[in-house]
């Protein structure tokens, strides 16, 4: 991206945040422009500042990380939420994906993980740590070279498009879909199949055999 990303950090401890934009403020082309510790005061700075991305964490007081990522994608669509919290909890990722968020990466993430994570859903990528996809999925991640399970129709047609090389803006004008609802289909897709990256995604969908004559 030509300009620096723009981010809002939200945390209810300030250590915390500190430290998040201490990391964030050696990172080339990324600028922290303002943080929250709260999650009204997330919904007020996201309007304020409208940030490309928000780091979102989930148990805040106020309002929590889930409604205050609903509400931030419901007045800004285009402004990407990146959970980064210590909770792992089933109910609490399927919640934060449903509210639009992008991309999820539990605490005591290694700075190059969080900073791609950062770079990729800026850039309208859905990205999870791999410790979250296997504690949504266990022990249901398919076996190469089996079918893929649990896709809607418009997921597997999502899919095999990118396993075709193409992007979301592309993707979103071929299929006639927002950006936003691609990037959702993304997100849906990466937690199904387990994986955390596009390239573990298209790896899967080759040995399926989608995406050769897309």
């Amino acid at each position: 991206m030509s300009e620096a990303i723009r981010v809002l950090l939200v945390d209810d401890h300030p250590m915390v945040r500190r430290g998040l934009a201490s990391l964030l403020g050696t990172l080339p082309g990324v600028e922290v422009v303002a943080e929250a510790e709260t999650g009204l005061d997330a919904v007020r700075e996201a309007a304020r500042h409208s940030p490309d991305v928000v780091v979102m964490d989930l148990r805040m007081p106020e309002l929590d990380g889930v409604e205050a990522t609903r509400r931030i994608i419901r007045d800004r669509p285009s402004t990407a939420v990146l959970v980064l919290t210590m909770f792992d909890e089933d109910v609490l990722i399927a919640d934060a994906i449903a509210a639009g968020a992008r991309g999820y990466l539990l605490k005591g993430a290694q700075q190059d993980e969080i900073e791609r994570a950062i770079r990729a859903v800026a850039a309208g990528d859905a990205i999870f740590s791999a410790a979250v996809a296997s504690r949504v999925l266990g022990s249901r991640a398919p076996r190469l070279g089996t079918a893929l399970p649990d896709l809607t129709a418009r997921e597997r047609e999502v899919l095999s498009l990118i396993a075709s090389g193409i992007d979301n803006t592309t993707i979103a004008a071929r299929l006639g879909l927002s950006p936003k609802t691609v990037s959702n289909h993304i997100s849906s897709i990466f937690l199904k199949l387990g994986v955390a990256t596009r390239s573990e995604a298209i790896v899967l969908a080759r040995e399926a055999g989608l995406g050769r004559h897309a």
